[in-house]
């Protein structure tokens, strides 16, 4: 029964069906002749089956479409000014003439075998639409061989089929009015389309059926809106007779502004108008809206008037109140206004009165547009990047071979008997899915973790028993030779180049060799783990890169933390386009624990500022506000602005809790619970998976996991709440956890010399006057704590032991119990007073407090000033 499993497996994904498996028996033997004529035929299907799956067949597939896309086109032009000459001779043509060429000459620049194929398409077919065939193939082959999709494929297709009939179609409609001589234009099919619609609906129903259809095409592809003009005749009419009415009024107005014994009450004319000083080419509008509001209604009227007239409404612009005053002593008296206080919201009679006004101010000014700050930036190019390996996964069939036979072979060992096995084949493992015999335990399989790695000679192996939303058991096993998975064939892909997602980051390639990608704004927190050297550093580097390619400098702001000053330090170039940082700080790129404390509660504090700001635009999330204020439903007047995403990257996150703890801990909880919905994502990366690195409050709030190759199941567990990350090849093997599924994937690569091309070209271009400045955090208990503390009360040894710290540079409350022989009690109290005074800096951990003061003469003055201030 072995043997039927010893068939060759299929290309990546299905694999055929096999009767139920028992213990392999030995195979018969068979002469030696046999065995080398069925080893050479073996490896020609090898090396044919080779030629179909490693990608020269579709490179010259599409080499080939676009060859044949200029060909026609060629041929096609020909055939437009060479037609007639070559008629007689293509016209009943067969391929026969191939064979005598030499009394078949043809005019056509690509000889008979391009006016044969110009007369089927163009003359039998479709007329000159056949060139939407040369659009075609061209757009084709373009995506086949350099994966670059011009257009949307699927689109396309279903446009061209659509056009080549109607095009036609509409042809034969227009040359039967027109003329016989050319109606080869609309090819054989436009005519025998178009009189068989003549046929049946005539003429004029041929054309309104195609008119018809032409709109629908336009309407589905555009959905533009149909708006009647009978709105615009009549406003222009009403205009027309205000005009004529208008001199007598004007008149009559201006010689009472200029009557010095003019007393009466001030009446007032509601006018709309936009959010913007009137120019003159305004005043007429505003002088005939004046006279017919004077005409229609009474003075007494106008007077108790208190809502905005039926054209205010209707328009739903702001207001201008017109007041007769009384004479200026001057000879030139002009028209004055005075110009009402802007409507705030709680004054506008419905909530559609909100929506008119966006409406008509988008419409005056356009939606907002946050990029225009920095109009002319450039997003990187993919040439940036390298091109590593191949996109598409070579098969060997000996290896999958070899390795199907030894696990039949070693359950076979077990008593455990396969009804099916197929194989999926990825960048860097295979996934063998079993399904077992009927009655066969699951945990008896899993239990053989450890054989069949032995029996593989594997690196390691993972059993997923069972594979979930499958009846099959999954044997991750490692290739012999990986796959390397670049960034620039994970961000060319179709996938990542159309989709829709916020925040978009290109993780690599799945088990099947699918490009997965993966949405940060619905993570929407995202925690990474893996020992030193196991790929995290590059997937931080490939979760940057992603969100470089998608956003406008506008759209999001990066926080760096980088505790060990190296890894993020290229990113310091786009400081003024990307990054985000306290006032005051001359690098964005944050490596002080103080700083990251800062950091961290400054966020808070934005945090809050923006849940304020959506409590009172009355949405829930920021890309509903964002929605809002780039309709102009929201006023900047009143605080509003435009919210771009903030990720907080931070690289070790491990020395930063070993050094400040619950002072980090605590921000980042806060900002874990709430800040998804404000647009706040953290990114956090850790090569000690511990539980007092990675505590429960913090676990408990970052649903998307990351694990790259850690040391211990131990370690496996605190991460993803599962094993399995032990198992893993490292290099950029990884598992991501989003909820209840674990996927494995592998990395997509990026280089440091492919960063440090892409920052360069980003901090090339026009950047804004600074980074994006984030709230300013103030110190409470810091400033608290000088605030308290009375220098009279200051220790007998104070000045000593300030002395002391600055001579060795060192603030350590051990050094001064040795130098002074006090207690600790006593040197800690004294090491608090000299922080109180700014002589050293705060608590750090296991580490030295920093000392602020630099020599003894410094120091003097500084504690004569701060007591003459203290007396002062």
């Amino acid at each position: 029964m072995a043997n039927k499993l010893k068939s060759a497996l299929p290309r990546d994904i299905e694999e055929q069906e096999s009767e139920p498996v028992s213990k392999p028996n030995a195979a018969p033997k068979k002469s030696e002749k046999a065995s080398n004529v069925k080893s050479n035929n073996s490896a020609k299907a090898i090396s044919l089956l080779n030629f179909f799956t490693d990608g020269r067949a579709v490179k010259m597939a599409g080499l080939l479409l676009l060859l044949l896309s200029l060909y026609f086109f060629v041929a096609f032009c020909s055939f437009l000014l060479t037609w007639q000459d070559d008629q007689s001779v293509v016209a009943n043509a067969s391929l026969n003439i191939l064979f005598d060429a030499e009394n078949n000459k043809v005019e056509n620049w690509l000889g008979i075998i391009g006016a044969m194929i110009s007369q089927i398409f163009i003359h039998r077919w479709f007329g000159i639409a056949s060139f939407i065939f040369v659009f075609s193939f061209f757009i084709l082959g373009y995506r086949i061989l350099f994966k670059v999709a011009l257009l949307n494929i699927t689109r396309s297709i279903a446009y061209s089929l659509f056009l080549l009939v109607f095009i036609s179609t509409t042809l034969g409609f227009i040359l039967s009015f027109i003329t016989t001589d050319y109606y080869f234009l609309a090819g054989g099919y436009g005519i025998t389309i178009n009189a068989y619609l003549n046929v049946i609906l005539g003429k004029i129903g041929t054309a309104g059926l195609l008119a018809f259809v032409g709109i629908s095409c336009l309407v589905i592809a555009y959905n533009f809106e149909f708006k009647s003009p009978i709105n615009k005749i009549e406003k222009r009419i009403i205009d027309t007779l205000d005009e004529e009415e208008l001199l007598p009024v004007e008149a009559n107005r201006k010689a009472e502004l200029i009557q010095p014994e003019f007393e009466a009450k001030p009446t007032s004319v509601e006018f709309p108008i936009l959010n913007k000083p009137l120019s003159e080419e305004q005043m007429p509008v505003l002088k005939q809206t004046l006279a017919s509001q004077t005409l229609i209604e009474k003075e007494e009227e106008l007077l108790t008037e208190t809502t905005p007239t039926e054209a205010a409404i209707e328009d739903e612009f702001e207001t201008v109140s017109f007041k007769k005053t009384p004479a200026i002593e001057t000879d030139d008296v002009p028209l004055e206004m005075a110009i009402a206080a802007p409507v705030q919201s709680d004054e506008i009679g419905s909530p559609s009165d909100t929506d008119l006004l966006a409406a008509n101010l988008v419409k005056e000014l356009g939606e907002y547009d946050p990029t225009l700050d920095l109009s002319s930036y450039q997003y990187p190019t993919l040439d940036l990047l390298e091109n590593y390996g191949s996109s598409k996964i070579a098969v060997n069939t000996e290896e999958l071979e070899r390795n199907k036979n030894r696990i039949v072979e070693t359950l076979g060992h077990y008593n455990i008997d396969i009804a099916k096995i197929k194989a999926t084949i990825g960048p860097t493992v295979t996934l063998y899915e079993i399904v077992p015999a009927a009655g066969v335990r699951i945990s008896k399989i899993k239990n053989l973790e450890d054989d069949i790695a032995l029996s593989l000679s594997a690196l390691g192996i993972r059993i997923i028993a069972p594979i979930p939303g499958k009846g099959t058991i999954g044997i991750e096993v490692p290739n012999q030779n990986p796959e390397m998975v670049s960034m620039r064939s994970v961000l060319a892909s179709e996938k990542y180049q159309t989709t829709t997602m916020d925040l978009p980051i290109a993780l690599g390639k799945t088990i099947s060799n699918e490009v997965y990608i993966a949405d940060l704004a619905k993570m929407p927190h995202l925690l990474m783990a893996g020992a030193t050297g196991q790929g995290k550093s590059v997937g931080i580097n490939a979760l940057l890169i992603s969100l470089l390619y998608k956003k406008h400098p506008s759209q999001i702001k990066f926080v760096m933390v980088d505790p060990k000053k190296v890894e993020l330090t290229l990113f310091r170039k786009i400081e003024r386009h990307f990054l985000a940082k306290l006032p005051g700080d001359g690098d964005a790129i944050i490596t002080d624990t103080k700083k990251v404390v800062h950091t961290l509660n400054s966020l808070c504090i934005e945090m809050d500022q923006r849940y304020e700001l959506l409590k009172d635009a009355h949405v829930r999330n920021l890309k509903e506000y964002n929605v809002k204020f780039i309709g102009r439903k929201l006023n900047p007047q009143e605080g509003h602005r435009y919210l771009p995403y903030i990720v907080l990257v931070i690289d070790e996150f491990a020395d930063l809790m070993m050094t400040a703890g619950k002072e980090i801990e605590t921000p980042i909880a806060r900002l874990a619970q709430l800040a998804r919905a404000i647009g706040i994502h953290l990114v956090i990366a850790t090569q000690r998976p511990s539980v007092n690195v990675i505590t429960g409050t913090i676990k408990a709030n970052f649903p998307g996991r990351l694990a790259f190759r850690v040391s211990s199941k131990i370690d496996s567990r605190t991460i993803l709440d599962a094993g399995g990350a032990e198992q893993l090849i490292g290099r950029g093997d990884m598992l991501l956890s989003t909820g209840s599924d674990i996927i494995r994937l592998q990395c997509a690569f990026v280089d440091t010399p492919e960063v440090e091309k892409i920052t360069d070209f980003i901090g090339s271009q026009r950047a804004y006057a600074s980074a994006h400045i984030l709230p300013e955090y103030i110190d409470e208990t810091a400033e608290g704590s000088a605030k308290d503390f009375n220098p009279d009360e200051r220790d007998a040894l104070f000045e000593d032991a300030a002395r002391l710290i600055v001579m060795h540079q060192q603030g350590s409350t051990s050094l001064i119990q040795r130098k002074l022989k006090l207690g600790y009690n006593r040197a800690g109290r004294i090491i608090d007073q000299l922080e109180a005074f700014g002589i050293v800096g705060p608590f750090e951990g296991s580490k030295a407090r920093e000392v602020l003061i630099k020599d003894e003469y410094a120091l003097e003055q500084h504690i004569n000033t701060l007591l003459n201030n203290n007396k002062g």
